[in-house]
Parts: structure tokens; sequence; C-alpha cells
């Protein structure tokens, strides 16, 4: 269900009750009073009614990890990945969606892992928060297994633990909990050699629940957009992860940086690009995500990228990225 079928539910509903509206007996022509056998039919309403009725059909309920399909491949080594960046809409949620649909496409297990309160990874797939019977913050603080959270195939071979708005309260409640660094690692540790792939989609910030990524995640994909002030803040990122390197995770480090809403036509796009190559060098990932109309547009019907424009730009790219992410190893 896209995001916004809500809001359209409603607008239909109130124009189908407006429409039924029933003239006063004594000023409807002569004939019609005279003639019940005709029936006038109002095609109008008649098609509205139907509209309305297809909307407020009942939501299929939420399967369980027990309803998933059978893995039909062997799954190799687990790599847990965080998807990370403290500044916010640099592309981390449409990145984490993306790639991990082009990956399923391609044949891989993939769990997406839904850690940003505003649960964009979430609505993104189409799932309907109202009906979720737990999510990541479940997992965190109310020590329910991670396979109770998760909703499987939500597209071909990707399966995906939710986040609500109750995850806003986690960086607090956690401070009081033992081992508050090792929950997430702890939770997704469980499902190693179940999937080929287990992507974390992170928050725009450097708080506990970023710090719980960092310590459950093996390598750090970082969305950089090509725009003015793009290493903002990338720093203190790399300052952080290699606290937590040295303390808690020896074995993270960075597996790709990402170049997202890359525009060639303008000199800035072109110039920041240059720039973070010479920084990063080789880690950078060699396929660049463009910035177009129809990746912004996916997210507001549930579906990723490659069902939504499947032959477009942005298809294209994250298909290629997902080829990319698998010869990296």
């Amino acid at each position: 269900m896209g995001l916004f079928d809500s809001l359209r539910r409603d607008k239909k509903a109130e124009s189908a009750i407006t429409n039924e509206v029933v003239e006063p007996a004594e000023e409807q022509p002569e004939e019609l009073v005279e003639s019940p056998d005709e029936e006038v039919v109002d095609e109008t309403a008649g098609e509205e009614q139907e509209a309305l009725e297809d909307d407020l059909a009942v939501v299929q309920p939420i399967k369980s990890y027990a309803d998933k399909k059978p893995v039909d491949h062997v799954v190799g080594m687990t790599k847990i990945i965080a998807i990370i960046n403290q500044k916010g809409g640099v592309g981390k949620s449409t990145t984490a969606i993306n790639l991990s649909a082009a990956l399923g496409e391609q044949g891989k297990q993939v769990l997406l892992v839904d850690l940003d309160p505003q649960g964009n990874a979430t609505s993104g797939l189409g799932v309907e928060k109202g009906q979720l019977n737990a999510c990541i913050y479940d997992v965190l603080l109310n020590d329910v297994p991670i396979q109770d959270a998760i909703i499987p195939d939500v597209c071909p071979g990707l399966d995906l633990v939710p986040a609500t708005i109750n995850l806003a309260g986690a960086e607090v409640e956690l401070v009081s909990e033992m081992a508050r660094e090792n929950r997430l690692k702890d939770a997704v540790g469980t499902m190693r050699g179940k999937y080929d792939y287990i992507f974390i989609d992170c928050p725009p910030s450097l708080g506990l629940l970023t710090v719980n990524a960092l310590v459950g995640a093996d390598k750090l994909i970082i969305p950089i957009q090509t725009e003015f002030y793009a290493l903002e803040g990338v720093t203190k990122l790399l300052e952080s992860m290699k606290r937590v390197k040295t303390r808690l995770n020896p074995s993270l480090d960075i597996f790709g940086i990402l170049l997202t809403m890359y525009d060639g036509r303008t000199t800035l796009s072109r110039q920041v690009a240059a720039e973070v190559r010479n920084y990063f060098g080789s880690q950078v990932f060699e396929t660049i995500i463009p910035r177009t109309v129809k990746l912004s547009e996916a997210p507001s019907y549930g579906m990723p990228i490659t069902q939504y424009d499947p032959s477009g730009k942005g298809a294209a790219a994250y298909s290629e990225l997902a080829k990319e992410v698998v010869n990296r190893g």
C-alpha cells in the first residue's frame, strides 16, 4: 500500500458521501415519477462507489518469518553492512531500499534492518506500520527475538525488520541498559548463515542507535551527496568509527563510499565527485547514483526503484551497484 493511500481513501470517502444527494420528489421530472419501471443509472456514482470499495478492502495481514519462502540457493558467509552518514538527506534509506532489492533480484538473500525512528525504509517498502506486531524497538529493548519482527519476502529475496516511531525513545531507554552497545549485534548475529547480506539503515545522528550499528556491522557504506557541504560531518563519523573499531569492533571498516544525487549537467556535482574520489581513492564505488524524479517518487508507492521504474536510470544504477557490491566480496 502506497504512502498516500490513506489520504486518497479519505478523500474518496468524502467525495462519495458528497455525491449521495437525493433531490426532493416533487422536483423530479414528471415522466420519472410516472414511469417507475425505468431505471436511471448514475454511472459516475457507480464508479466512485466501486473505487471506494476497492480502497476500503480488508488489508492483508503481515506475514511472519515462518511464512518465508524456501531459500533456493546456498547462503555464503553473511556480510553485515551499515549504511551510515550522520548528515540527513544524503540517500541512506533510498540506498538501503534499492540496493537491497537489487541484490534480491540478482538471487541473493537479503535482510534489511530499519534502525531509523522515521521508518523511511519501512514505509518505502509499502509496509503499514499500524499492522505491525513487533519492530526493531521490541528487539532492542523488550528482548523479542529478531525472527518475530522479520517480515519476509517484501520483495523477491528481501526481508525486512521494520521500525516505528517507538524507536525515537530508544536512545534514552538504552542508556540504563546492560551491554547497551551490543543489543543490535546480539540480535542480528543470530541471523548469520541465513542471509547473504544484512543491511542496517542508520539514523542521521551519532547516538546510541548508530553506535549499535557500528558495533553490529562488519563494514560500512557511506552515501555522500554530490552537493555543497558533501563532506560535512563525515570527519566526525570517521572518528566515531575509529573509536568503535579500537574499543568494541576491531573488524569494522569502510566497505565503500557511494556518490548520490549526481547531476552531470552541473559543474558542482562533477567537482564534488572529483574531490570525494581524490580524498577516499579506491574506496569510492565506480557506480554513481543519479538524481532522478523516479527515485524520489518510488517510496510513495511502496516500491523499490527496480519495480517502480525498472527501465529507468535509477534502477540501472542500483543494479550496477549491486553487482559491484558482490564483486567486492
